[in-house]
């Protein structure tokens, strides 16, 4: 069975200003990388004039996470990403993203600015956000027709599963992480169905 850690216990948002600079930060749970590439595109759909949407994130266990990235979109290298993820690790936390929009404010920061100002952003963030202990998961795979897609991510929406990854070809194959006490309710689900299921590598 998976090991327990802390994980953000859900969305929160925290802004400061650096000479004159909007900083607003965001700090999220997630599983899978598509729900990081969510985030991203709906801070840039949520703020188009912003300058820059940089981010970093961690999944899976603190001090030895299965996967972690990071972007500066833009910004000098190591200037905004690497300083989200060093601040996400130093919090011990897992399955966690930041995202850090700036507005520029006509005043340049300099390389060590923009260092000390996103991670002062990811700070400011990651010390308001309540924490929980994260469910171990699960994962587990199923194939089945297209017109049971929607209903198989209606049914992940209502047991807090994700699909984690999604595979097109002569029918769906669904990679589906989900929390360990929703397992039976999923193969309940693809047996009223008719649909083959199988179990995967856990990561994380």
């Amino acid at each position: 069975m998976s090991q327990g850690y802390p994980i953000p216990a859900g969305f929160l948002e925290k802004e400061t200003e650096v000479r004159k600079s909007r900083f607003i930060a965001r700090v999220a749970p997630v599983h899978a990388r598509e729900q990081v590439k969510a985030l991203v595109q709906q801070a840039w759909q949520e703020h188009p004039d912003a300058r820059h949407v940089c981010w970093a994130y961690q999944i899976g266990t603190p001090g030895s996470a299965a996967e972690a990235a990071m972007n500066d979109d833009g910004e000098p290298s190591g200037t905004a990403g690497k300083p989200i993820l060093n601040v996400i690790q130093h919090k011990d936390m897992g399955d966690v993203a930041v995202i850090v929009i700036r507005y520029f404010g006509g005043i340049k920061l300099g390389a060590g600015g923009l260092v000390r100002a996103y991670a002062g952003a990811a700070e400011s963030v990651l010390s308001a956000v309540e924490r929980e202990v994260n469910q171990p998961m699960e994962q587990v795979v199923v194939t089945l027709p297209f017109a049971l897609e929607q209903p198989l991510r209606h049914w992940c929406e209502q047991h807090e599963a994700t699909p984690a990854e999604t595979v097109y070809g002569e029918g769906v194959t669904m990679t589906v992480h989900l929390p360990e006490p929703a397992v039976d309710s999923l193969v309940s689900f693809c047996e009223a169905n008719q649909l083959d299921y199988h179990y995967d590598t856990v990561t994380g």
